[in-house]
């Protein structure tokens, strides 16, 4: 099963590569509107090889887990307590989907002025793009909870911490870690965004640097690399979601 994975992997790379040639070979792009997959790679190992791609590629990275880690705690302390008092839910939610309505790109300036352009600013953007789908996760998780077993665990005289860690934790872990899926590719787009509105570190300043030189193959090279550092997250959460969710298995 894994080697049948790993060859359609491989047959749908090579698939791509090979058109992509053939859209620069039958459009005559030049190599600064579309540059062909082999000048993508030499740009790569050039950056690679001087120590820029990994510096910046290390503070982005940064950022993204800090940010990660910002969003989901507070979503998930915040998810909870809506999911548990409706009047508080009723009272907040005007204001959670007011913030979401504003787009990142517009408050991201106001946060490089209150926070200066360091860290902790692109950090925030990072959460607030993190915060609203695990927020929603986990509100609907909790309240997936069957009333049944909340009643069997009354009848048990379990205590609101046995609820909590033996019932409610387990029935929301698979919508939670949905959420946490999604919160994790998209902490990816916060530490760009902040790094685009403050260029002074980081992948998203290397890619306005090359988009000002008209280096459109260092650009692709960029992005690549925050595609793998997506894909990565991802993993390392289906990695997280397959271990803590095999007790459903047996």
């Amino acid at each position: 099963m894994q080697s049948r994975r790993l060859l359609t992997l491989f047959f749908s790379l090579t698939l791509a590569i090979l058109g992509w040639y053939l859209l620069v070979w039958l459009g005559k792009f030049p190599a600064f509107i579309l540059p062909t997959p082999d000048r993508v790679a030499v740009r790569f190992w050039q950056a690679l090889h001087n120590g820029s791609l990994l510096r910046n590629s290390a503070i982005t990275l940064q950022e993204v887990l800090v940010g990660l880690a910002l969003g989901v705690s507070t979503s998930t302390a915040l998810g909870y307590l809506l999911a548990k008092s409706r009047p508080l839910e009723r009272l907040l939610t005007p204001f959670i989907v007011a913030s979401q309505s504003i787009p990142t790109v517009a408050i991201a300036p106001l946060l490089m002025i209150w926070f200066k352009t360091g860290m902790l600013a692109k950090t925030l953007i990072c959460a607030m793009i993190v915060f609203f789908p695990v927020l929603i996760n986990t509100m609907v998780g909790m309240r997936a909870v069957p009333d049944r077993l909340r009643e069997l665990m009354r009848s048990l005289c379990a205590t609101r911490w046995q609820t909590f860690r033996l019932l409610e934790v387990p029935a929301t872990l698979p919508v939670f870690l949905g959420g946490l899926r999604i919160g994790a590719t998209l902490s990816v787009i916060g530490a760009v965004v902040g790094e685009f509105i403050a260029p002074n570190r980081g992948l998203g300043m290397l890619i306005n640097t090359a988009r000002g030189q008209y280096d459109t193959a260092m650009v692709f090279a960029l992005i690549f690399t925050l595609v793998a550092m997506a894909l990565s997250l991802y993993g390392l959460v289906v990695l997280l979601e397959a271990r803590l969710l095999r007790w459903r298995e047996k």
